[in-house]
């Protein structure tokens, strides 16, 4: 089986590659590793502002 989790537990850009394109949205491997490098960044604004407040 194949693993879909890096060593941090954390979702890999090959599965988000799967995820997007089972969805219609077709994209590289290099792509979807931005695209998780973006959401990362996002999510860790969004959790600093939500305990700034």
């Amino acid at each position: 089986m194949e693993n879909e989790l890096n060593e941090k537990g954390k979702i890999t850009a090959k599965k988000t590659m799967k995820i997007l394109n089972s969805g219609g949205i077709c994209v590289t491997l290099e792509e979807a590793e931005a695209i998780l490098v973006f959401m990362k960044k996002i999510a860790n604004i969004a959790v600093t502002k939500y305990l700034q407040t």
